[in-house]
């Protein structure tokens, strides 16, 4: 039976369905600038007549009601790890047992995901470049004296964007909702007012318009898709951000408000285009009363802004999961609010974002040039979604093949035609996420295999910790007072910083704790089973941290709990030893010499573990050794 909200709860659900609209949409919703103008203006346009309007209308139409509604609204967002969405989230769902999945298969999916977080960061750069261009292009619609001046605002409004982001979000997050209603009012508003002028543009909701383009235009056509698929980009984030707000709040504001607007507006533009064709140009401007123009470039640019807004934060939270899951080194992942454990920022990736971005901006000049590249982003990662989605649904939750098969067979048809519509205009920018996410998957991989083989290099010097305490229970090892905290990979064995410590200093703590920080394949972890700790006898104590990859760890906070829990008698003095590996690439591992270095060069510049997990650095001792690999 169905659970009656309170009002308390109606209010909070109503907020998170708002809140959604600032950071779920900015990017789906800010489509409209550009999408239509692809279709009908360009050099891979099609003759803005009557026929190729509908059928362009009715592609868009169905685009956004198979691909976001039945898709993404109705089916992935059922693909939840407690509550959290997103390539890695679904990744922790496929399983890991041999009788459930062969390794083989295993590893697969896992290239497969690695390489749809990749095309996400490709996307995160084009996001932000064409929203903010095309909505600072509507300045050309006002007056063709602004058209010089393009190229050097939108770089202006990025670098300041990007340059914020050092404060936080969490108080400009607050007007994001409120903004995006008073986007999405306009859109439908605007559209609204041309259907009503030439209701003749409802018939494209029939798809057997979209049939009759494809018959007429053949290959044509599918280039054509190219641009139409634009009006989806934005629609994986309704399911990555799904932690964020809950699957209901989101889909309300879709059903409701996002999905009438877009439709409302995209409609609007297909009736002005058919009594002025001329201004295929930029339709969406055109819907513009004159009086209104420049207050709807600010309104737009605005928009784009949030949309962009959220793209970069999505960026930081991708980082910090692939950190966390070993896919990439340790970065410097800073905090910028007090009660939100999501909002970070990470330095490293906010300015390589914004180089890439303005760089994008002076070298394409124009959104009509970022397009191709923009949907190929977009719709390889949507295919490889439903790959991932079909691998859980049969070997996690149990589904049978008859079940699964046409589910995600025609999701893999829709997701098939877009990308091979895009990949026709590889030469025109096609190529640029492909290969950001081919270099963002090699470095993944190599670092992940690097620090296997690392382990695998220490793993024949390590000694159990049972054996190493037996040894000191039997010599007279000198203690010092205070307490010493070791970092372990493995709970099991002696940590080679602390084996180097008695071997130069031939001396103990008093109290000495062996932490291990375990990441699950859980997004978090409730801190009730935050901590395990195990008495081992001689001064000694295990202490396991377990974090979701969604968090980040933090040790100070263990020891409050060891505090908390009896183990240590107070948080002074304590000190810390962690070790620091000097790769040697001369080693005989079957790794590539190339990337032999490149792993050596990631491990030296990879941030500091005492940075990372929050210890403080006057606490903190380093013992190097030096590896072969």
């Amino acid at each position: 039976m169905h659970k009656e909200l309170t009002p308390t709860s109606k209010s909070a659900f109503l907020g998170l369905a708002l809140g959604a609209l600032g950071v779920v949409y900015g990017d789906i919703g800010t489509s409209p600038l550009y999408t239509i103008k692809e279709c009908f203006h360009g050099i891979h346009a099609v003759e803005p007549n009557e026929g190729n309007i509908l059928g362009v209308m009715s592609l868009v139409a169905w685009s956004l009601t198979i691909v976001v509604s039945i898709k993404y609204i109705t089916f992935m967002m059922r693909a939840d790890n407690r509550g959290e969405g997103g390539i890695f989230a679904l990744l922790a769902l496929v399983p890991s047992a041999e009788k459930l999945m062969s390794k083989r298969a295993r590893a697969v999916v896992v290239f497969a995901a690695l390489m749809g977080a990749s095309l996400l960061y490709g996307d995160g750069f084009i996001t932000p470049a064409i929203s903010v261009l095309s909505a600072v292009e509507g300045l050309e619609v006002a007056t063709s004296a602004a058209q010089s001046f393009i190229v050097p605002l939108t770089c202006a409004i990025l670098f300041l964007l990007f340059l914020v982001q050092r404060h936080g979000t969490a108080g400009i997050g607050n007007v994001f909702g409120p903004i995006m209603m008073v986007w999405f009012a306009a859109l439908s508003a605007l559209g609204l007012m041309h259907i009503l002028e030439n209701p003749h543009i409802l018939f494209a909701l029939n798809p057997i318009y979209a049939f009759k383009f494809f018959a007429e235009h053949h290959i044509h056509g599918l280039v054509v898709l190219g641009s139409v698929v634009l009006c989806i980009t934005g629609g994986e984030a309704l399911y990555a951000d799904m932690g964020h707000f809950g699957r209901n709040p989101i889909r309300l504001s879709w059903f409701t408000l996002v999905f009438p607007a877009l439709i409302l507006n995209y409609f609007g533009q297909g009736a002005l285009l058919l009594e002025r064709p001329d201004l295929a140009v930029n339709p969406f401007y055109g819907l513009v009363p004159r009086p209104l123009l420049y207050p709807m470039v600010g309104l737009s640019t605005i928009a784009t802004v949030i949309a962009s807004q959220a793209m970069i934060t999505g960026a930081f939270s991708l980082t910090r999961q692939a950190v966390q899951l070993g896919y990439c080194p340790r970065v410097t992942i800073i905090h910028t609010s007090e009660t939100t454990e999501g909002q970070i920022y990470i330095p490293e990736v906010n300015w390589m974002m914004m180089i890439v971005c303005i760089g994008l901006v002076l070298v394409f000049k124009a959104s009509s040039g970022l397009a191709g590249a923009y949907g190929v982003a977009v719709t390889a990662n949507m295919g490889i979604t439903s790959v991932v989605y079909f691998f859980v649904a049969t070997r996690t939750w149990g589904w049978s093949l008859r079940k699964t098969v046409p589910l995600v067979g025609l999701f893999l048809v829709f997701d098939t035609m877009y990308f091979g519509s895009n990949l026709l205009k590889f030469f025109d920018g096609g190529w640029f996420p492909l290969a950001v996410a081919a270099l963002i998957v090699l470095v993944m991989t190599t670092w992940k295999d690097g620090r296997a083989e690392l382990y695998r290099r220490l793993l024949g010097s390590l000694i159990p910790i049972e054996v190493f305490l037996k040894d000191v229970a039997v010599h007279n090892v000198h203690r010092v007072s205070g307490t010493a905290v070791f970092m372990a990979s493995s709970s099991r064995f002696t940590p080679p910083s602390l084996l180097h410590h008695f071997k130069h200093n031939q001396v103990l703590h008093e109290r000495v704790l062996l932490l291990t920080i375990q990441v699950t394949d859980f997004p978090s972890v409730r801190d009730s089973e935050r901590v395990k700790f195990e008495e081992l006898g001689e001064g000694f104590h295990r202490v396991v941290a377990y974090y979701g990859f969604m968090e980040t760890p933090n040790v100070p906070q263990i020891m409050q709990k060891a505090f908390e829990a009896g183990i240590i008698p107070g948080l002074f003095p304590i000190s810390y030893y962690l070790g620091r590996e000097t790769l040697i690439t001369t080693g005989k591992s079957t790794f590539l010499r190339w990337r032999k270095a490149l792993f050596a060069f990631l491990s030296r510049n990879s941030r500091s573990a005492s940075d990372y997990f929050g210890i403080p650095p006057n606490r903190v001792v380093e013992l190097g050794v030096q590896i072969e690999i």
